[in-house]
């Protein structure tokens, strides 16, 4: 057995010995699972726009999330630690509520314009309160967004980082963002419910209203 075969979890062993890929996983684990962050990690968060972000509570319910930012809104503190900022958004703090029920978060940073390559990093969150965070690291960007303070700082400590492979990562251009079309409804609308279409009507088929005569059924 590899040497490293104790990496990953209990689950993805026993599927690997299922499906006969102990051996190339091993590979993998050796190869590229890395336990803190190489200089060359390190600069490629440096210049990522987004990120996307996992989480769950207590009970492993899970959520994700996208995060988006200037270049470098998720910082690198050390080869070991990660933060970025956590603003208010919608008031519901999803991702910060299961941070503080459970620490373990996954973060995916996806290049989709230049190198097709992705950076998966896993690790353990906690959250701390903006000053503290500013008063222990004086360096962090003070103006991420515009306008905005952040609420709290989600303070990630590496476990595991490793590459996604750009085999079916897609080419995307950056491009002005266009004007929202005219009919279409405002964010907190997009998914609500809305009233059902009214029964289709068979063609020819008679609909009464007040005005009409009953049909002469002799």
């Amino acid at each position: 057995m590899n040497s490293t075969q104790s990496s990953g979890s209990a689950g993805e062993r026993r599927l690997q010995e299922l499906l006969g890929t102990t051996d190339q996983a091993g590979t993998f684990y050796d190869r590229q699972v890395q336990p803190r962050l190489t200089p060359q990690m390190a600069d490629f968060i440096g210049r990522q726009t987004m990120a996307f972000l996992s989480t769950a509570d207590a009970a492993g319910a899970c959520d994700v999330t996208f995060r988006a930012g200037p270049p470098g809104f998720v910082t690198v503190l050390d080869d070991r630690t990660l933060t970025y900022p956590e603003y208010r958004g919608n008031g519901v703090l999803a991702s910060a509520g299961n941070i503080a029920e459970n620490p373990h978060i996954g973060l995916l940073f996806v290049d989709f314009t230049h190198d097709h390559i992705g950076l998966h990093v896993n690790g353990a969150a906690r959250l701390h309160r903006d000053e503290d965070q500013r008063r222990a690291h004086p360096h962090l960007p003070v103006d991420s967004a515009p306008g905005r303070r952040p609420e709290l700082w989600v303070h990630i400590t590496v476990e595991e980082a490793y590459v996604h492979c750009s085999k079916h990562i897609p080419h995307l251009e950056p491009a002005p963002r266009p004007r929202p079309q005219a009919d279409r409804p405002k964010d907190a609308d997009y998914f609500a419910p809305r009233s059902p279409l009214p029964p289709a009507q068979c063609e020819g088929a008679w609909t009464p209203t007040p005005a009409d005569p009953l049909p002469d059924r002799t």
